[in-house]
């Protein structure tokens, strides 16, 4: 364990012990070009503070929303996210690639 994914995990072992609702974010799977490894971490609380990637850029608040809805209803998400090669092209990005993040509610 790197001592980012312990800061992250710790970060948010203090959130739950000052009572906030807290979830985790995990990249589980990547394909083609991704900006995050798999096991890469991002601990988010109630009000939207977070701590860590999974991504960065626009991918992350639409975790951040993904978090706090999981942690209102209590229930797992499986996200994918992915840009395809000829859509990165149009946009300047050398190549497309996938991400899949799993997020889960802490209890």
């Amino acid at each position: 364990m790197t001592d980012l994914e312990e800061d992250i995990l710790q970060t948010a072992k203090v959130w739950k012990s000052l009572g906030k609702n807290v979830a985790l974010a995990t990249v589980v799977a990547t394909w083609g070009s991704s900006p995050r490894p798999v096991g890469s971490q991002m601990a988010v609380d109630d009000s939207g503070q977070f701590v860590g990637s999974v991504s960065g850029g626009c991918i992350e608040g639409a975790v951040v929303q993904e978090a706090q809805d999981a942690m209102s209803d209590g229930a797992v998400r499986l996200l994918d996210f992915g840009v395809s090669n000829s859509q990165a092209w149009e946009v300047g990005l050398a190549c497309g690639g996938k991400i899949q993040v799993f997020v889960e509610p802490l209890v």
